[in-house]
């Protein structure tokens, strides 16, 4: 994912997702934390996975956070929403797929900012990818798993730029990416 941002500057590291921009120092006022969220949704981000090739889990840009493509795995690892989308999972399925890559992004990033998602500015850019049979047009309504979390765990920060795209394949069978 690509995203511009502010200057760089006199400023040190950011945070922003699939991309996102992080704040340093500042502090908007809000009702509810990331955090807050987080358990009101009755969600407890795992430890990342260690990459699965010659890449990093997630990198530092400037003001923006990029994090690598993450799939559907469990704290354990193991990939489970395997298949395709007009196959084995209709779009309901898959959506919940898309939503513990958004867990899994989460996660990576809250490591990123040091453990501290308040300092996430925004978040500007998801890119989506369904693994799905030729006749399957269904890729924005999967792919709100992860933009819908996105919005429910950082609000108006939360609404982003996005890129849904079907694929033949993803890494380990997943369903999406």
């Amino acid at each position: 994912a690509a995203a511009g941002g502010r200057g760089t500057r006199g400023r040190k590291h950011p945070c922003s997702w699939h991309t996102f921009a992080l704040l340093e120092g500042r502090r908007e006022m809000s009702h509810k934390t990331a955090e807050e969220r987080l358990r009101r949704l009755d969600i407890e981000l795992p430890t990342p996975a260690p990459p699965g090739g010659n890449y990093q889990q997630w990198t530092i840009a400037g003001n923006l956070v990029y994090i690598a493509g993450q799939t559907p795995v469990n704290s354990e690892g193991t990939t489970v929403f395997t298949g395709k989308c007009g196959a084995e999972h209709n779009a309901a399925s898959a959506y919940k797929a898309a939503a513990l890559c958004g867990i899994n992004i989460l996660a990576n990033l809250k490591a990123a900012c040091g453990g501290d998602l308040e300092k996430v500015e925004k978040v500007v850019k998801l890119n989506g990818y369904c693994a799905c049979t030729p006749d399957f047009t269904d890729h924005p309504k999967v792919i709100n798993g992860a933009s819908d979390l996105m919005f429910e765990v950082f609000g108006e920060k939360g609404k982003h730029a996005r890129t849904a795209i079907g694929v033949q394949s993803l890494p380990f069978g997943a369903v999406v990416e």
